[in-house]
């Protein structure tokens, strides 16, 4: 009887920051290709799929809200509410392509630790304490896939267990790259460039980042700058299993690629990573679980001369349950 209740729910959130520095091109395709396969293949209803991209409405197409811009604000507001109407049983779904960052730890006991963050377009960044706590809230029964399509996105998830990650990396990296640098650039801001934009804005001279972000956006910046670092280490200190899944298009040290014009996806500009997502959902019509999903997807990256892993995070039931729950109707 559950199972007939179930809701699926998404958020689709896909930036490319157009006429800036760091401007990419394939990540508001990235989400629109995701919607489709989650109406056709999952059974979304395309009213319960909320769009967010940088472009204006009349580009995003039809269907969904695409007039709403993906600040940090917007973004955490949009998965909160996604959340907070979850039952058990659910099944959630955040998919962001975009720019992804490292900045320092402020964990104690950390000093030379950076954590993994998201850049959405007003470089309010939403951390791996945010989605953390995302996941803490979820009810029991209900499941939260992430799918990052951007840099240093391994370990979004703060504290998720590893299924696949950079302790199962065996392949040597692939020097004979089918992919030039014309045609892809990483979708990585590095800190520092984040810090000296949002000095600019403040106007106050400290490298702190905690510090600028508090200044511009107050309540709406991330839990990681505005609690303690103490309160944020006691927060996530629990090791139970939870149903958080997070499928990173690398590992937290590596970046991922925004391909420009590749004959592998049609000359069509796209993430990588979500390309091969698309390509492995494509070649396989049965259900696929989130371990061989991940498996498939690294294995096309890697014959296409990519030289990014993607990863897992979750617990050991979720690695083997099949992604989305395609098949639990």
């Amino acid at each position: 009887m559950e199972n007939i209740e179930r809701k699926r729910l998404a958020v689709l959130v896909g930036c490319n920051y157009p006429n800036t520095r760091n401007e990419l091109h394939g990540c508001i395709n990235d989400v629109l290709a995701m919607r489709d396969t989650l109406v056709s293949r999952f059974g979304f209803d395309p009213s319960d799929i909320q769009l967010l991209t940088d472009a204006a409405a009349a580009d995003a197409g039809s269907g969904g809200s695409s007039s709403v811009l993906p600040t940090g604000a917007n973004i955490k507001k949009a998965l909160g509410e996604m959340v907070d109407q979850a039952k058990p049983g659910d099944v959630l779904y955040f998919h962001y392509s975009g720019h992804g960052t490292r900045i320092p730890s402020l964990k104690p006991g950390n000093p030379f630790r950076q954590d993994e963050a998201i850049v959405p377009c007003d470089f309010n960044l939403i951390t791996d304490v945010d989605f953390r706590q995302l996941v803490n809230r979820l009810p029991k029964g209900a499941s939260f896939t992430i799918l990052s399509d951007s840099c240093h996105s391994g370990c979004l998830i703060d504290k998720e267990k590893e299924q696949i990650g950079p302790s199962h990396v065996t392949e040597t990296s692939n020097k004979s790259s089918s992919i030039s640098s014309k045609s892809s650039k990483p979708k990585a801001i590095p800190c520092e460039t984040i810090l000296h934009h949002l000095s600019s804005l403040t106007g106050i001279n400290t490298s702190d980042i905690a510090t600028h972000l508090l200044e511009l956006f107050a309540a709406d910046a991330s839990l990681k700058f505005r609690l303690p670092p103490l309160e944020v280490l006691d927060m996530f200190e629990s090791s139970k299993p939870d149903e958080g899944i997070l499928l990173s298009g690398c590992q937290a040290n590596e970046t991922s690629a925004d391909v420009t014009n590749a004959v592998m996806t049609g000359g069509k500009p796209c993430g990588a990573f979500s390309n091969a997502v698309q390509m492995v959902l494509k070649d396989h019509e049965v259900e696929l679980s989130n371990k061989k999903l991940v498996l498939l997807a690294r294995q096309v990256l890697k014959e296409q001369g990519f030289e990014q892993h993607p990863c897992l995070y979750c617990n050991d039931e979720n690695a083997d349950a099949t992604f989305l729950s395609q098949s639990q109707e």
